[in-house]
């Protein structure tokens, strides 16, 4: 089942910002944010920029934009704000710039989810796709959704995601 159809670049090192959308976290109780870090450094990827911002649709579209100038960033992983609560506005906020989207992201990650939470794994709005040659994904402020999708489904594809991205440029 662990098949790959084609090899990763070896050793390859992608460079990631990270967000956190929320209200209320802060540097000291953001948990998810610190453990996205973790992991990636874990995998030798790097993190370039990390930020916690208000679950504001504005303040989400600009930091996007903004981040999508830094030509060394290859990829931005948000947490937070992908329920269905009126303040959990990241989905739609990234939604909208997104020029290409990875459905199967958030297919398999409902999947996962559904295997460990059940039904409740309905309400995620987990998303990814690309933006200005970006990878972006968008996952649930849980630290075990932020755990799941990091180690079952981003850490394992970052690499050739990125690689992709890079094919004509």
């Amino acid at each position: 089942m662990n098949q790959q159809p084609h090899p990763d670049a070896p050793g390859m090192t992608v460079t990631c910002a990270v967000v956190t959308v929320s209200d209320t976290r802060t540097l000291e109780t953001d948990k998810s944010g610190r453990l996205i870090q973790q992991l990636l450094a874990s995998a030798n990827h790097a993190v370039k920029t990390y930020t916690i911002i208000q679950d504001e649709p504005t303040q989400i579209q600009e930091q996007i934009e903004y981040l999508a100038k830094n030509s060394s960033l290859d990829a931005v992983i948000f947490n937070g704000g992908t329920g269905i609560a009126p303040r959990d506005t990241t989905y739609d906020a990234i939604e909208k710039l997104l020029e290409k989207t990875l459905p199967g992201f958030g297919e398999l990650f409902r999947f996962l989810s559904y295997q460990e939470i059940g039904s409740r794994a309905i309400a995620s709005r987990a998303v990814a796709g690309v933006y200005q040659d970006k990878l972006i994904f968008s996952l649930p402020g849980s630290t075990n959704a932020v755990r799941l999708a990091m180690e079952k489904l981003i850490i394992p594809e970052l690499a050739h995601l990125v690689s992709q991205l890079r094919k004509n440029t």
